[in-house]
C-alpha cells in the first residue's frame, strides 16, 4: 500500500470516509464489469427473443404453407408438369417438413400423410416417360433448372434418410413402413440413371453428371447416409445364434432393407467406373464410413436377408475396405471406440464395436457364394494378403481393449456383470445375467468358426508359398507396399496368436480348444513354426526359415495322415553345422541311422551328453524369460507351445518314439531345451502380466515333455539342470523361499514376481534329485520345529501315541487305532507287538518298532491278495488300487488310512518296499493323464487301442461301441462312457473320440475315487507342495529308496563299531567278506533285520539316523572246545531302534554265515537276544 499523502484533500466534503488509490480503481473496475454484464444480459434477451419470434413466425408460416400445399394437393388429383412439381409442390413441401420435422430430428404424425402424397407423386412423376411431366428431366434442362433440381433432390434425399433412421420395427405402423418404403424407393430411382425413363443420347452426359453428384452427395457424408442405415439395420431381427436362419421379412420391409443397402454401396460403384462428375471423392472417405458404421453392427451379416449379403462380399467393396483399414488403421481404430451402442438392442456388453467389425469381416471374407462357411476357399481374386492383416490390427486392439479392463486372469475369470465401458443394452433383463453373457459369448464365437477350419489355413500357406517362389518376379509399388506388403508365416502366426486368446477369453470352459485341434492337425504347420522358431534361436543357420517351413508344407501335404517321411526331417533339421556336429558326438551315429523300436515294451535311448556340454543346452537368446525376446518371437512361441502342448496330448508314444513325428528325437531335445531355458528364466527373473498367456502355454508344453521324458527318457538328463546350472541357491535357503511363496499363494500376481519359489514350485526339474530329496526333508525338518514352536511337539515320549499290535492281523489293529488321528499322526507312536502266539513280544520302542510296524502294515496291506490293491501287468508289477475296494467293507477308509500310513513314513524317513503305479502317483501329485500313459498301466489294452486308431479298414468291422466291461467278484459288468454308450457303434469318424474315452476311464475315472481318499490321507502329513518337487518315478524312489540292493563300500565307509570292534578286527573282516558274497536279497533282509527297513536311505549310508552299527556280543568259548572245532552257538540279534547288530565273536567264516543267514530268516529281533 502506498504511503498515505501528507496532505489528502476529499472532493466529496469532510463527512465522506476516506478511501485509498487502489480501492477505488478496483470499485470502478467492478462497476464496469457489472455494466458489461447488464449490456450482454439485455443483447442475450434481445438475441432470444428473436430467435423466438423468427422460430414462432416460421412455424406459423410452415404451418400455413402445409395447409395450403394440402388444399392444392386436394384440387390437383393427376399427374403434374415436372415445373411444377418443382414450384408448388417441392418448394413449400420442403420448408414446412424442414421446420416442422427435419430439423427436430423427429417425423410428427401429421407430416406423414404429407410425405406419403408427395413421394407417390414423385415416383409417378419419376417413371413417367413424357419428359415435361418426369422430374428428372429438370436435370438436364437449363443451368437454373439443373442447379434447383440439385438441391431440392438432396434435401430429398436427407429427408428420406432421416425417416429410414427414424424407422422402429419394434412399434412401427402400416403407415409408417409404407412412408420408408417410398422414401428408399424415391431415392433409389434419383441415384440410379437407369431407373431415368427421360434419358436420351443427347442429355445423357448431363444426367451422369446429376446422379454422379447425387452419389458424392451421399457418399462425403452430408446425407449422413452411413450413421441413417446403421440405425436402420439396428432395429432387425437379430438370431440368437450365426447358424439360425436369418428373420425371414416381409415384401415392404425387404424392399426397405434391400433400398439401404443398395445406396450404401452405390458410391462404391461410382468410385470403381469413371468417375467425370464435379469435385473430389474420396475412395477411403467412402470405406472409412461404411467401416466405422456398418461393419460394426452387431450380427450385420445375420440380420441381413441372404440374397443381399453376396453384394458385400463382393470384392469391390471388401477391397477398398480392408486396404482403407490398413492405411487409416489408427484413425478407424479410434473413431470405432467412440461409437455408442447404448441404444442396441440384444447387444452384449463384454465386444466392443472392433470384434463386431472383426467378426463381420471374417463372415464376409469367408463362405462361398451361397454364404456357406463351409465352401472350403476364399472367393477367385480375394486379396487375402490385406484380410490377413486387417485381422490382425482388428484383433490386437479387441484384446488390448479386454485386457486394459482386467477382463484377463490367470483363472480366467468370467466378465463382470457391472462392466459399462461398451455398452449397457436396453432389455437388461434379457442381458444382465451371466447365463446370458456366456450364451452371447458363445453366439459371437460363431463368427470364428470359419477360421477355424483347415481350408482357412491351408489357403494361407499355400499363398505363402506361392508368393515365395515367384519372390522377385513381381514388386508391390513402394506406396502400397508399406501397407499391404506379402504375406508371411509370421503374419499367419499372428492371427492365430490372437484368435488363441480371443477364444480363450470368451469361454474359458472350452477354451480354445477348436482351434488348436485344427492347428494341430494341419500337414506342416507346426513343423513350419518350429522351424521359423529354430531360425532364430540356434545360430548358424545355413537355410533361411522359409527354406524350412515351405520344403516342409510341400512335404506333409503329400504324406498320409500328416505323418513325414524320416528322408524329409533328416532333411529339415540341419539348421547349424554346429548343432549337427554336437549331436553327432552325443549319439555316436549319424542322424540318418536313427531307427525306430518298440517303444511300448522298452524305452527309447536318450542322447547321451557330457557334463562339458551341459551349457549347450541353455540357450542363449532365451536367458532372459519373456523380457528378453521380441515381439515378433514371442508370438511364435506361444503359437508353437499351445499348439504342440494340444498335440502332445494326443500323439502316442509310436508316433512319438518310433515313427517321430512330427519331429524326430534330436529335434524334441531342442524343443524341450528351449522351453525349459525360457521357462526357468522367466520365472527367475518374473515376468508381466502382459506375458502371462506366453508362460502359462510354454509351461504347459514344458512340463507335458517333461513328464514324456520322465515315463520314456529320450532327453539326456543333463538338459533339465542346464538353466539353473550355475544360479541354484543352497538348499536351505530354496527350501525356505518356496515355503514362504506357498504362504502367499493366494496372491493373484505371486507368479509374476521374480522368485526361486516360483521356480521351485513351476520347475522344479531344474534342481538335481538328491537336492530336491534334501528340500524335502528340510521342509521336514521347518514343520517339526514350527510344530515344537506351536507346542505340539514336547519332550521326547511325552505326547507320544501307543498302540498295541497282533502281528496276525496287524492292518486291522493300526486302522482301529490310528486311522481316526488325522496330522496327529506326525507325533511319534511307541508299538508294542504281540507274537503270533499271543504272547507280548520283548523290547522297548525307541523308534525302531515303529520303523518295523510301518514296515509291517504296508506289506500286509498292500499285498494284492488283502483287495485294497493288486499289481498292474507290467514287468515291474507296481500298485495301483483294486476296482473292487470299494466292495470290501470299509475299503475306502482303509484306502484313505493307507494314505497316512505312507504320509507317515515320508515323515519319517522311513523307506518302504513297494512301488505305485505311474498313473496312481500322477493323481497323488494333481496331474491329469493322458492316452500314451495307459502304455505303463496296461499294455495290452494300449497296444489294442494302437491297433484301432491306425486301422486302415472300416473300424465297423470290429463291432466296438462306446462300452468297457469289468470283472468283480466273478461278475462282469457293463459301464458306458458316454451316455447311451452301449448304442453308439465305433466308426472312423468317431474312433478318436472311442481311443480317449477309454484311456480316460482307466487312467482317470476308474480309481479316481481311490485316489482322492488316498491323497486325503496322505496330506494330512506330506504337503502338496512338497509332494510337487518330484515326478512319478522319483516319488517311488522317494518312497522305497531305489533299487533292490545295497552299496556294500557305502555301507562299510559309514559303520560304527562299538563294544570292543573296531575295522581290524577278525570278525569284522569275516563280516564283510560275507556280506559281499550274498545275494542281493540276502544283504536287504540283513539290512530289515538290523533297521527294519529293506531299503538304503535314498542319499547313501551317511544319512542314516542313527548310523549303521556293528556291536561286539563277547562269548568266551572253552579252549578245549575251540580245538575240537567248536564256534560260537549264539546267534546275532539287533536293535532296531538304534540301528545296531549285535555280532557275536565268530571265528569261522561258516559259522558266520550260517547264524547271519538264520538270524535274519527268523523274522525276530529281540528275542534272538
Amino acid at each position: 500500500m502506498d504511503e498515505p499523502r501528507k496532505h489528502q484533500v476529499s472532493l466529496r466534503g469532510a463527512s465522506a470516509k476516506e478511501i485509498t488509490r487502489d480501492a477505488l480503481l478496483e470499485k470502478v473496475s467492478q462497476q464496469r464489469e457489472l455494466r458489461h454484464y447488464a449490456r450482454r444480459a439485455t443483447a442475450s434477451a434481445i438475441f432470444v427473443q428473436r430467435v423466438w419470434r423468427r422460430f414462432k413466425v416460421t412455424k406459423m408460416v410452415a404451418l400455413q404453407l402445409q395447409e395450403e400445399w394440402e388444399n392444392f394437393m386436394n384440387h390437383h388429383a393427376g399427374l403434374m408438369s415436372a415445373t411444377q412439381i418443382r414450384s408448388d409442390v417441392l418448394r413449400p413441401f420442403l420448408f414446412f417438413v424442414t421446420c416442422l420435422s427435419t430439423r427436430r430430428k423427429k417425423i410428427r404424425n401429421s407430416d406423414k400423410f404429407c410425405m406419403e402424397r408427395c413421394f407417390k407423386l414423385l415416383l409417378e412423376s419419376v417413371n413417367s416417360v413424357d419428359s415435361r411431366k418426369n422430374y428428372c428431366s429438370l436435370a438436364t434442362g437449363a443451368l437454373e433448372e439443373r442447379r434447383i433440381w440439385t438441391y431440392q433432390s438432396k434435401k430429398l434425399i436427407s429427408l428420406c434418410l432421416i425417416i429410414l433412421a427414424e424407422f422402429d420395427k419394434s412399434c412401427a405402423g402400416v403407415q409408417d413402413i409404407v412412408i420408408t418404403s417410398l422414401a428408399m424407393r424415391l431415392v433409389v430411382h434419383l441415384t440410379d440413371l437407369k431407373a431415368w425413363k427421360n434419358i436420351t443420347d443427347g442429355n445423357r452426359p448431363n444426367a451422369d453428371l446429376a446422379v454422379k453428384d447425387l452419389v458424392r452427395f451421399m457418399g462425403i457424408g452430408e446425407s449422413c447416409l452411413y450413421v441413417s442405415i446403421r440405425r436402420y439395420i439396428n432395429t432387425l431381427d437379430v438370431p440368437f445364434s450365426s447358424q439360425t436362419n436369418r428373420m425371414v421379412l416381409t415384401d415392404e420391409k425387404f424392399m426397405i432393407t434391400a433400398s439401404a443397402m443398395t445406396l450404401a454401396l452405390r458410391p462404391f460403384h461410382m468410385i470403381n467406373s469413371e468417375v467425370g462428375g464435379p469435385g473430389p471423392f474420396d475412395v477411403h472417405y467412402v470405406a472409412e464410413k461404411y467401416c466405422v458404421f456398418l461393419l460394426t453392427i452387431p450380427w450385420l451379416v445375420q440380420r441381413l436377408p441372404a440374397v443381399l449379403v453376396s453384394a458385400l462380399k463382393h470384392q469391390t467393396i471388401l477391397s477398398p475396405c480392408l486396404h482403407t483399414l490398413l492405411i487409416l488403421k489408427e484413425r478407424l481404430l479410434n473413431e470405432m471406440s467412440e461409437i455408442n451402442q447404448s441404444k442396441i438392442t440384444f447387444c452384449p456388453n463384454v465386444i466392443p464395436p472392433v470384434g463386431w467389425a472383426l467378426a463381420n469381416i471374417i463372415c464376409l471374407a469367408t463362405g462361398g457364394e451361397n454364404d456357406n462357411a463351409d465352401s472350403g476357399r476364399f472367393s477367385q481374386g480375394f486379396d487375402c494378403v490385406s484380410y490377413v492383416h486387417v485381422l490382425i490390427n482388428l484383433a490386437e486392439n479387441l484384446m488390448a481393449r479386454l485386457e486394459s479392463f482386467g477382463c484377463i486372469s490367470k483363472k480366467n475369470q468370467e466378465v463382470q456383470s457391472d462392466i459399462e465401458a461398451f455398452s449397457q443394452p436396453v432389455e437388461a433383463n434379457f442381458c444382465g445375467s451371466d447365463a446370458t453373457h456366456g450364451s452371447f459369448r458363445m453366439s459371437y464365437l460363431d463368427f470364428f468358426k470359419p477360421v477355424c477350419q483347415q481350408w482357412h489355413l491351408t489357403d494361407l500357406l499355400a499363398i505363402i508359398k506361392k508368393e515365395f517362389c515367384v519372390q522377385g518376379s513381381e514388386t508391390l509399388p513402394h506406396n502400397k507396399e508399406k501397407y499391404f506388403g506379402k504375406l508371411e508365416l509370421l503374419d499367419v502366426a499372428y492371427l492365430y496368436s490372437y484368435i488363441l486368446r480371443i477364444f480363450t477369453f470368451l469361454n474359458p470352459t472350452v477354451g480354445s480348444l477348436p482351434v488348436l485341434n485344427m492347428l494341430s492337425f494341419t500337414p506342416g504347420f507346426l513343423f513350419n513354426l518350429w522351424a521359423a522358431l529354430e531360425s532364430s534361436l540356434f545360430q548358424g543357420d545355413n537355410q533361411t526359415s522359409e527354406d524350412h517351413y515351405l520344403s516342409a508344407s510341400e512335404t506333409s501335404r503329400n504324406k498320409k495322415d500328416g505323418v513325414f517321411e524320416k528322408k524329409q526331417n533328416q532333411g529339415n533339421k540341419d539348421v547349424a553345422n554346429k548343432w549337427v556336429s554336437v549331436l553327432h558326438k552325443f549319439t555316436g551315429k549319424s542322424q540318418s541311422g536313427s531307427d525306430g523300436t518298440n517303444l511300448v515294451d522298452e524305452q527309447a535311448k536318450p542322447i547321451q551328453v557330457d557334463e562339458d556340454f551341459s551349457d549347450v543346452w541353455d540357450i542363449e537368446p532365451l536367458r532372459h524369460g519373456p523380457q528378453g525376446v521380441s515381439k515378433d518371437l514371442s508370438c511364435l512361441l506361444h503359437l508353437f507351445c499351445a499348439t504342440y502342448s494340444h498335440m502332445l496330448l494326443i500323439l502316442d508314444d509310436i508316433e512319438f518314439y518310433e515313427k517321430q513325428v512330427p519331429f524326430t528325437i534330436e529335434q524334441q531335445c531342442r524343443i524341450a531345451s528351449a522351453l525349459n531355458t525360457f521357462v526357468y528364466n522367466g520365472l527367475a527373473r518374473g515376468f508381466g502380466q502382459q506375458t502371462r498367456l506366453l508362460m502359462d502355454s510354454a509351461i504347459r508344453c514344458l512340463h507335458l515333455m517333461y513328464e514324456r521324458d520322465c515315463r520314456h527318457q529320450f532327453c539326456p538328463p543333463v538338459l533339465w539342470l542346464s538353466p539353473a546350472r550355475k544360479s541354484r541357491p543352497p538348499i536351505a535357503v530354496a527350501a525356505r523361499t518356496h515355503e514362504v511363496l506357498s504362504a502367499n499363494a493366494r496372491l493373484d500376481d505371486a507368479s509374476t514376481v521374480p522368485s526361486m519359489g516360483s521356480v521351485i514350485t513351476t520347475t522344479p526339474h531344474v534342481f538335481p534329485f538328491e537336492e530336491r530329496v534334501e528340500m524335502f526333508r528340510e521342509f521336514i525338518k521347518m514343520d517339526k520345529a514350527t510344530r515344537k514352536m506351536a507346542g505340539e511337539v514336547a519332550e521326547p515320549g511325552s505326547q507320544s501315541i501307543s498302540i498295541v499290535v497282533h502281528r496276525g492281523h496287524i492292518v486291522e489293529d493300526g486302522f482301529r487305532q490310528l486311522n481316526g488321528l488325522g496330522s496327529k499322526l506326525k507325533s511319534p507312536i511307541q508299538v508294542s507287538f504281540v507274537s503270533e502266539c499271543g504272547l507280548p513280544e520283548a523290547g522297548l520302542d525307541y523308534g525302531g518298532l515303529s520303523k518295523e510296524f510301518l514296515t509291517d502294515i504296508s506289506k500286509a496291506a498292500f499285498s494284492p491278495e488283502y483287495g485294497l490293491f493288486s499289481q498292474t501287468s507290467t514287468s515291474d508289477r507296481l500298485l495301483i488300487p483294486n476296482a473292487s475296494a470299494r466292495f470290501v467293507e470299509n475299503g475306502i477308509q482303509m484306502i484313505e488310512f493307507l494314505g497316512r500310513v505312507v504320509g507317515k513314513a515320508l515323515y519319517e524317513g522311513i523307506l518302504l518296499d513297494y512301488s505305485f503305479s505311474h498313473v496312481f502317483v500322477q493323481k497323488l501329485l494333481g496331474r491329469y493323464s493322458f492316452l500314451d500313459e495307459l502304455s505303463t498301466l496296461d499294455p495290452e489294452l494300449y497296444r489294442n487301442l494302437m491297433y484301432v486308431k491306425h486301422y486302415d479298414g472300416d473300424v465297423k468291422e470290429l463291432f466296438l461301441d462306446f462300452t468297457v466291461t469289468e470283472e468283480s467278484f466273478g461278475k462282469w459288468h457293463v459301464i458306458e462312457l458316454k451316455p447311451g454308450g452301449k448304442d453308439v457303434s465305433v466308426t472312423n469318424e468317431n474312433k478318436m473320440q472311442y481311443i480317449h474315452a477309454i484311456a480316460d476311464y482307466k487312467l482317470n475315472r476308474q480309481i479316481l475315487l481311490f485316489s482322492n481318499a488316498f491323497y486325503r490321507g496322505l496330506t494330512d502329513l506330506i504337503s502338496p507342495s512338497w509332494l510337487k518337487l518330484f515326478n512319478a518315478s522319483e516319488f517311488n524312489q522317494l518312497l522305497s529308496g531305489g533299487n533292490h540292493d545295497i552299496d556294500v563300500d557305502d555301507l562299510r565307509k559309514n559303520t560304527r563299531y562299538t563294544g570292543g570292534y573296531s575295522e581290524g578286527s577278525r570278525t569284522i573282516k569275516i563280516f564283510w567278506d560275507i556280506i559281499k558274497g550274498f545275494e542281493p536279497k540276502e544283504r536287504c533282509m540283513l539290512l530289515k533285520f538290523v533297521t527294519s527297513c529293506s531299503r538304503a536311505p535314498l542319499l547313501g549310508f551317511k544319512h542314516l539316523q542313527p548310523s549303521f552299527t556293528i556291536h561286539k556280543v563277547a562269548c568266551n568259548v572253552p579252549l578245549w572246545a575251540t580245538i575240537g572245532g567248536q564256534d560260537v552257538e549264539r546267534l546275532p540279534s539287533a536293535s532296531t531302534c538304534y540301528n545296531t547288530l549285535k555280532l557275536p565273536t565268530y571265528k569261522r567264516p561258516s559259522t558266520l554265515r550260517e547264524k547271519l543267514l538264520y538270524a535274519i530268516s527268523s523274522n525276530a529281533g529281540f528275542e534272538l537276544s
